[in-house]
């Protein structure tokens, strides 16, 4: 599917991630520092707070820092890069242990993540590849993007016009894409009509969808990065009068899931991701690491489910 190893997180594997949740015994890797002391600091960098996927991810964090005695303290980047690269100076002054970073920019960050690790710091990218950072945990975002294009693609009767509403620099965003153009390569009858970016949120994707669809009022289908990108477009839609498009996202929100469930919503699938499991087990990696552990892999990806309409109800959600 993609060039990295892929570990695929089994039942058992999500069982143990649980257990961070709820206890921590002092040979935990979570309770140990490369000195063999407590991890006592965890910074945590998003992309965006506004967005649902990371305020769960930081409950996650937040959860499974607690149980292992630790702080964490949590940086909105607002999708500006010179905003992170402020905080991990930042962070580099208060000497935290542990850096878990999800950055706007996943090349652009690569010096700062440098800064951080020359000064002792643990760093782990989470959800995005971050250049320079110890180890990595995102979801399989490759999977992610052929599974929404596919039902896309199934829904369309397999011919037609879509657009690509697309996002930030980053390397989930870019593997989402990559999925959807994989699986297109086995449909020579669908076209892409536009392919734009956005910035990952739902207002800027309202408005880069509107001018899409002013251009393009005849296509079929859209396929939107995430799951905000998708509901602002299914917002664009409506306002513009379409009511025959065909919608879909990736990440499984709990916005995601109301829209499903309305009977005449346009929005009509979403790859599901985990965010809380995303960031306790890059927790876990980091404090393997900080106790000087060797990790099984240095990347992770974790696997994505497609949530319908017709599988909605069995959907648990970012638990």
């Amino acid at each position: 599917m993609n060039d990295h190893r892929t570990v695929k997180l089994t039942v058992s594997a999500l069982a143990a991630g649980s257990l961070l949740l709820t206890s921590c015994s002092e040979e935990s890797p979570l309770s140990e520092s490369e000195e063999g002391g407590e991890v006592e600091t965890v910074g945590l960098m998003v992309q965006d707070l506004s967005n649902p996927f990371f305020s769960a991810m930081q409950e996650g964090v937040e959860e499974a820092a607690e149980e292992m005695g630790a702080t964490v303290v949590t940086e909105d980047g607002r999708q500006d890069l010179g905003a992170q690269n402020e905080h991990i100076d930042a962070f580099i002054q208060q000497d935290i242990d542990v850096l878990l970073i999800n950055p706007v920019d996943s090349e652009g960050i690569g010096a700062a993540v440098d800064r951080a690790v020359e000064a002792g710091i643990t760093v782990v990218a989470v959800d995005v590849a971050a250049e320079g950072a110890e180890a990595t945990i995102t979801s399989d975002n490759v999977q992610a993007g052929e599974l929404a294009c596919q039902h896309l693609f199934d829904e369309i009767g397999g011919e037609g016009e879509i657009l690509i509403i697309d996002g930030t620099p980053i390397s989930s965003v870019q593997d989402r894409v990559e999925g959807c153009e994989t699986v297109m390569e086995d449909y020579p009858d669908i076209e892409v009509a536009s392919h734009q970016h956005g910035d990952n949120n739902r207002d800027e994707a309202l408005t880069v969808a509107t001018d899409m669809l002013t251009a393009n009022p005849d296509v079929d289908g859209i396929f939107a990065i995430n799951d905000p990108t998708g509901l602002g477009a299914a917002l664009a839609a409506e306002q513009a009068g379409i009511s025959d498009l065909e919608i879909v996202g990736v990440d499984g929100s709990p916005e995601a899931e109301e829209e499903l469930a309305k009977e005449d919503s346009m929005f009509v699938a979403t790859a599901a991701q985990d965010p809380k499991l995303l960031g306790v087990t890059g927790l876990e990696m980091a404090s393997e690491l900080r106790a000087d552990e060797e990790l099984e892999e240095d990347t992770r990806l974790v696997e994505t489910e497609l949530i319908t309409p017709d599988n909605l109800d069995e959907y648990e959600g970012w638990q």
